[in-house]
């Protein structure tokens, strides 16, 4: 074996690799390894059938490329040989071979030599081991594919091929037993594994290399003399490319009915019929065994398709040779050159990886949320054909989690969700922030009015009130002075919500019953007749930590500005629930609700959409205040537009249930079942 086996044949180009996992999909040993969603080729496993770089449609899979090295040999003085596979007529199936092989002599080969004379050879020497081991069922070995496949993952299979070379090595020494030892042998052909198959062959170029040396040459048909091959020339075995066609070249048939042998191409059918002959199922027949579709197919070829087009250009090349083939000259060279070794030795090369143990498995399964059999998809996107192999993969080092699409789509949209719920926070946190600012920044100047405007609207009021009692009842200034006072008690009031929204209260904490007070709260306020309430309350533990005074005034307010906000009538509804370790308090209205451009601005101080004297605008402020003194988080939502559905408003406050979250220096704790 050549010991190019033992270094890349095939490697990845990274900068051109792309998150598709076709090569691990098509590849027949899973010779490829996921890196930071890298494909890369692991040469120690690759057996060389070229697949990856068929179906790279980014060209980032591609195999060593030896023509350099052939040109080096063709100008170093020596004797070169060229040794042309059969299946060259659906390569260049616009080109005669006459003008190939001329080509091919043009740059600078003094020999080409027709492979299939060798595969006539081989063919012979199969029939006749067939015949003299009639009990011995053996697998082919002319694919080197194969051969490596058996030798690395198969091993105690080695003994099963048939140690007959393959019509490469076979034409290899028939040329040095013409030409002498000394000559340099370069086969072309459409198989990269051939390659690294035997150190008998000097360098191996593919059709692909053979056309870029030509166009490296300024070779064309126009300009060269037409040629023939060199003797001997190869008879009926020419058809081996195709699948089957060694059968054919032996007088054989794959009907089961008429021979032993089965025939399986391809990278799934022959992984299936190795399976089952060393399981003992087809153990009574012989193997004939091809990577590819037929070697008309191998990716050494530059069409990669038109399989039945091919196979049409190789049987019509046949058939015209062997109307013109000298028979007498071929019987003699085939009498010549029988009698040479044509054998091949194999051993095994045990490169499998040990199976990891099924708890393994099962927890790279559950980690993917593959817990039980109808979550295995096994759709195939990974690469892999089952979620089984997959995860097995996994383990092996050869695979990532990521490459499930399954599991990657679910991760991303559970990403997505945790990324909207971290906005949401973001959001809300920057709102809070502002309103906090504009808070602070007014609180300092509702201090300093309120501070000054004490001391005069206290004489105010006490000068009215004297007035008001030193008039009789029936003076005509008794109204006038009656309104001033009224007036003065407003401004006073007024000004006592400034001093309240600027001031930093206490909390006062009491375990309370927030369904007994959320009634109390509804109690405590005039209720419309057109107004129906309802207290929905859905908690197996009622019981919360607030300061009832303040709170009071919370849910108070919200009610009173629901209930004028439908002068029509309507529901107000008040949901109570449980959520973690967090109580929410929802009171929601059918009124008209609140505009777009104004629910932004429903906390700031003074703020009012109400009539004049119907409001100062401090009371949603101090409820914004309180909520947040309880480590807590208030939201609106609101509509206003019939055309959108129900018109209304919800205020939604969540406050922490228990003291121990809403602990701070100044708070008092209490215990009272309101």
């Amino acid at each position: 074996m050549s010991a190019l086996i033992n270094n890349e044949l095939v490697y990845t180009v990274k900068d051109l690799c792309r998150v598709c996992y076709t090569c691990v999909r098509e590849c027949p040993v899973k010779a490829i390894k996921i890196i930071n969603g890298q494909a890369e080729v692991i040469s120690a496993r690759c057996i060389g059938c070229g697949n990856c770089t068929k179906v790279c449609s980014q060209k980032a899979k591609v195999f060593v490329n030896t023509s350099q090295q052939v040109f080096e040999f063709l100008n170093n003085g020596k004797t070169t040989v060229a040794c042309l596979a059969p299946s060259f007529p659906a390569e260049f199936h616009d080109i005669s071979y006459t003008k190939l092989i001329g080509m091919i002599k043009k740059l600078g080969f003094k020999y080409v030599l027709d492979v299939g004379f060798g595969a006539d050879i081989v063919a012979y020497k199969y029939h006749e081991y067939m015949v003299m081991n009639p009990t011995k069922k053996t697998i082919s070995s002319d694919c080197p594919a194969i051969v490596y496949y058996i030798r690395h993952y198969h091993p105690e299979l080695v003994d099963s091929l048939t140690p007959i070379c393959s019509p490469m090595v076979a034409t290899a020494r028939i040329a040095k037993a013409q030409f002498g030892q000394d000559v340099q042998i370069v086969f072309i052909g459409p198989c990269i594994a051939k390659k690294a198959e035997s150190d008998e062959i000097h360098q191996v170029i593919t059709f692909k290399e053979l056309r870029n040396m030509f166009h490296t040459a300024s070779i064309t048909p126009e300009n060269v003399i037409d040629a023939e091959f060199d003797s001997p020339i190869g008879g009926k075995a020419s058809i081996f490319p195709v699948t089957r066609g060694k059968l054919y070249s032996m007088n054989k048939s794959d009907d089961i009915s008429e021979e032993n042998i089965i025939v399986a191409s391809g990278k799934t059918h022959f992984k299936e019929a190795i399976k089952e002959f060393e399981d003992g199922l087809n153990k009574l027949q012989h193997l004939e065994l091809l990577c590819c579709e037929g070697c008309i197919m191998g990716p050494g070829m530059t069409e990669p398709n038109k399989l039945y087009t091919k196979t049409t250009f190789i049987r019509n090349y046949v058939r015209e040779k062997l109307q013109q083939l000298n028979k007498h000259e071929w019987e003699q060279h085939f009498k010549k050159y029988l009698n040479l070794d044509y054998s091949q030795h194999f051993t095994p090369a045990d490169r499998r990886i040990p199976k990891p143990s099924n708890e393994a498995i099962e927890n790279i399964l559950n980690s993917m949320g593959k817990k039980k059999p109808e979550d295995h998809l096994n759709c195939g996107a990974c690469g892999y054909d089952t979620c089984y192999e997959h995860a097995i993969a996994i383990l092996e080092g050869l695979a990532e989690s990521e490459m499930c699409l399954p599991f990657t789509i679910e991760k991303l949209h559970n990403s997505i969700k945790e990324l909207n719920l971290s906005n949401e926070k973001l959001a809300s946190a920057q709102l809070s922030l502002k309103q906090s600012e504009k808070l602070a920044t007014m609180g300092q100047l509702s201090a300093g009015i309120a501070h000054e405007l004490n001391n005069p609207l206290g004489i105010i009021t006490m000068y009215s009130h004297i007035l008001k009692e030193e008039l009789p009842a029936d003076h005509p200034l008794q109204k006038d002075i009656s309104l001033i006072v009224e007036q003065a008690d407003r401004c006073k009031k007024i000004v006592g919500g400034l001093l309240n929204f600027a001031r930093k209260n206490q909390v006062n904490l009491v375990e309370t019953n927030i369904i007994k007070f959320a009634q109390q709260t509804i109690n405590s306020i005039i209720i419309p007749e057109n107004i129906k309430v309802e207290i929905v309350a859905n908690m197996t533990n009622p019981m919360v930590y607030i300061d009832n005074d303040q709170w009071m005034q919370v849910m108070t307010n919200i009610e009173k500005n629901a209930i004028e906000a439908m002068p029509n009538g309507g529901t107000l509804t008040i949901n109570l629930q449980e959520i973690d370790h967090d109580v929410e308090i929802s009171i929601a209205d059918t009124g008209t609700g609140i505009s777009k451009e104004n629910l932004e601005k429903i906390y700031t101080p003074f703020f009012t959409t109400k009539p004049m004297g119907k409001g100062t605008g401090l009371g949603l402020s101090l409820v914004y205040g309180i909520v947040k003194m309880h480590r807590g988080q208030i939201t609106c939502e609101s509509n206003d537009d019939p055309t959108k559905g129900q018109t209304g408003t919800c205020f939604k406050i969540r406050i922490p249930r228990n003291k121990m979250f809403n602990q701070n220096k100044s708070y008092t704790y209490e215990s009272n079942e309101y």
